[in-house]
C-alpha cells in the first residue's frame, strides 16, 4: 500500500519514466514482508538500458528490477534508499518522508 503522494507527483514521476528518464518517487509504504521499512523510494525508467546501467552504477543487482510495463523500476529501502536519495540531492523527498532522522 502505497501513501503520502499526491496524484500529481506521480503523474509527473509516470511522466518522467515514460520519457527514458531516471526519476524518483518516494512515498510511505507498509509491506509484511520488510516491517522494518515505513517508505520505499521506486526509481524508474523505460528504458531498460538505462535503469540497468543505474543500477551497477549504484551497486545494485539488475535482476531485482520491477518489469512492469509501462512503469519498470527498481525498489529502494532502508540505508540504500538514504545514501542514494542523499547522493541525488534529493533533500525534500529525504526531509518529507523523515528518513534524515536516527
Amino acid at each position: 500500500m502505497a501513501f503520502g503522494i499526491t496524484r500529481e507527483e506521480l503523474n509527473q514521476w509516470k511522466q518522467a519514466v515514460t520519457r527514458g528518464e531516471i526519476a524518483y518517487l518516494t512515498h510511505y509504504w507498509l509491506d509484511p514482508r520488510f516491517p522494518d521499512a515505513k517508505t520505499v523510494t521506486k526509481v524508474g525508467c523505460a528504458n531498460h538500458t538505462i535503469l540497468v546501467e543505474w543500477c551497477v552504477a549504484n551497486g545494485l543487482n539488475p535482476a531485482y528490477i520491477h518489469e512492469r510495463p509501462p512503469f519498470p523500476h527498481f525498489d529502494l529501502i532502508g540505508s540504500k534508499q538514504k545514501e542514494i536519495l542523499k547522493k541525488e540531492g534529493l533533500w525534500e523527498q529525504l526531509e518529507r518522508f523523515h528518513l534524515l532522522d536516527g
